[in-house]
């Protein structure tokens, strides 16, 4: 395995919900963050902030109105100026850099994954 054992109880804590990007700003003076998304993340909770690094895959490439899963129930994390308030859920690619996850299908916003 890859990591330590946990108990299924402890999955459940973690809100992982289904957002809509509805704005993209670049923020290139971040070290670890390249972006500023606005997510939707439905009327339960929202519209959120999510510093992400997109560069090099997403750099270039208008994200607003994708779907994209974010963690809802982390405390903020200031980044530079900017606090982000969800965290969106990456994975590395083949090259190591992000590659956004995702449903593969049509889901409402603010769905949670279970």
């Amino acid at each position: 395995m890859g990591s330590d054992t946990i108990e299924y109880k402890d999955f459940e804590k973690v809100d992982i919900r289904v957002g809509r990007i509805v704005s993209v700003e670049k923020f290139p003076e971040g070290k670890f963050s390249s972006h500023i998304l606005i997510i939707d993340l439905g009327d339960e909770i929202g519209k959120k902030k999510s510093l992400a690094r997109l560069t090099p895959n997403y750099d270039d490439v208008d994200r607003v109105d994708e779907h994209v899963l974010c963690v809802v129930n982390f405390k903020s994390k200031q980044i530079g100026p900017h606090k982000s308030e969800v965290l969106t859920l990456g994975v590395p690619g083949i090259d190591g850099n992000v590659v956004l996850v995702k449903p593969e299908r049509e889901a409402p916003v603010g769905g949670r994954l279970y």
